[in-house]
């Protein structure tokens, strides 16, 4: 047996001997995704598609308690409206999946499956904004955006995806900014509080900003193998979009004025980002609040008397306190169902057998420590609960140290390509500015700038760019990016 098991999660690669294998193990494996016939395009799975569920729960409810409210536009978008804006057409005109037939007519003008829906919404803005008594206006779209990438990894990056799009109209830059950066926060305290990732945020640079937007502001996660991942983007799009689609409304003062707006969005490359963040050579590691299964109940020796009574017992007190709990009564042994369900990442296992019911405990075994301990089937509920709350902190707590330990101080370009591709985390270095540096950077080695971190703005005083040696004005982090 103990081969047998052994040989079970030899299923998935070891991180360290190919990472990008492994993370296609662990997806396909723990059943979060399959490939579909079309090019590009995922299906996910009830298990992979059960932790977009609770991400998009947990995200809602906060959108709705800073004032959002949801609505859906239309997927398709006129060419007309989509060449409104000449840099956000520009950005996006290489990923732009177009629609020219319809049924066996030829349509009199091209349609856009969206890449995003700032042109859609912005062509509906201009109806429904005509006074400062309806400002601001505060609305989010839960939808599915296509881009025809032309190299595709699950979840991470594919043609079709699912997505959050948050847009709203403000009477003033300053309301506009703040609105920006309230939704970064808001992201940032959901990565840290629900995802358990210890996000980094700032400013993109010119060159990384969204095309169209006046600032762009991103969270950056550092996974297990040292690479960035964008988990999320709010924007401050300033007038621009506003005086292409005659965004305008009558202020208080009698004047008509262009108004000011945001977009933000975040999408399923966070689970992506769960996977490499958390995972280990064992499979995934889910933190509890987006398990689609918390605490897994294995009956051990279950044709014993009481055996299965107790266990059912136990289920229904976790399921009645609102955990998300399960019981595995497969007629496989208890062995081959702890690595099952190891692999699938769930939080917790209990474990429930003759001489626990005997002592009135029951067996409690950890996925992120994988430390074993007694706990009295007496407010069983309680210790779960209790119990998915340390789990949760714990894994933060990992994924800190990890992200900690992956960031080095660059102070010249080979100490940037050595904290990158040798050290395999990211740099924090001084940089001038220019974006022609930038450009050069990426070029000369494919690293490209992650963000500027608010809170480090001061270290750039008085240091000279690592990249080109001019007076530097920002410190930054560069990395290898997903």
């Amino acid at each position: 047996m103990a081969k047998k098991e052994q040989g079970f999660v030899q299923d998935i690669t070891p991180m360290d001997e190919d990472f990008s294998r492994w993370y296609t193990d662990v997806v396909k494996r723990a059943e979060l995704m399959d490939y579909s016939d079309v090019r590009g395009c995922m299906v996910i799975r009830p298990y992979g598609y059960g932790i977009w569920e609770l991400i998009q729960k947990e995200m809602d409810a906060r959108f709705k308690e800073t004032g959002h409210k949801n609505a859906y536009f239309p997927m398709f978008i006129p060419e007309n409206l989509l060449k409104k804006e000449a840099e956000h057409v520009e950005g996006f005109a290489p990923e732009v999946a177009w629609v020219t037939k319809g049924g066996n007519e030829m349509l009199a003008e091209p349609l856009v499956v969206r890449p995003t829906s700032e042109t859609i919404i912005c062509s509906m803005y201009a109806r429904w904004v005509q006074s400062y008594r309806d400002l601001p206006m505060l609305l989010n779209q839960w939808c599915n955006v296509v881009r025809w990438e032309k190299s595709t990894r699950p979840f991470l990056r594919t043609s079709e995806f699912l997505w959050q799009e948050g847009h709203t109209v403000h009477a003033s830059y300053e309301e506009a900014q703040e609105e920006t950066m309230r939704m970064l926060e808001v992201y940032r305290e959901f990565a840290y509080n629900v995802l358990a990732i210890p996000v980094l945020t700032g400013q993109k640079t010119e060159k990384e900003k969204f095309a169209g937007a006046q600032d762009t502001y991103t969270m950056e996660a550092i996974m297990h193998d040292g690479q960035a991942l964008q988990m999320g983007t709010s924007h401050n799009l300033g007038q621009h979009f506003a005086k292409v689609f005659d965004i305008q409304f009558l202020d208080k003062d009698g004047q008509r004025k262009y108004a000011w707006q945001t977009s933000w969005g975040t999408s399923t490359r966070m689970i992506g980002g769960l996977i490499m963040v958390h995972g280990d050579d064992r499979g995934l590691k889910l933190p509890p609040r987006v398990a689609p299964v918390q605490a897994i109940i294995v009956p051990i020796a279950m044709h014993k008397e009481g055996v299965l009574d107790k266990a059912g017992e136990v289920l229904a007190q976790l399921q009645a306190a609102g955990i998300r709990a399960e019981m595995d009564t497969r007629e496989q042994s208890p062995g081959w169902k702890f690595n099952e369900w190891e692999m699938r990442g769930v939080p917790l296992r209990i474990e429930i057998g003759p001489k626990d019911i005997e002592k009135g405990q029951a067996m409690f075994a950890r996925r992120d420590t994988h430390e074993k301990t007694a706990v009295s089937l007496e407010n069983i509920a309680q210790s779960v609960k209790e119990m998915l709350d340390n789990i949760h902190d714990t894994m933060l707590e990992m994924a800190r140290e990890h992200r900690d330990a992956h960031i080095f101080h660059a102070e010249t370009f080979d100490q940037v390509r050595e904290a990158v591709d040798k050290k395999k985390g990211f740099a924090l270095a001084p940089w001038c500015g220019d974006r022609a540096c930038e450009e050069h950077v990426k070029a000369e080695c494919g690293i490209t700038t992650r963000c500027m971190p608010f809170e480090l703005q001061d270290q750039a005083e008085g240091k000279v760019c690592a990249c080109c040696g001019k007076p530097a004005k920002k410190m930054i982090y560069w990395a290898r990016a997903y």
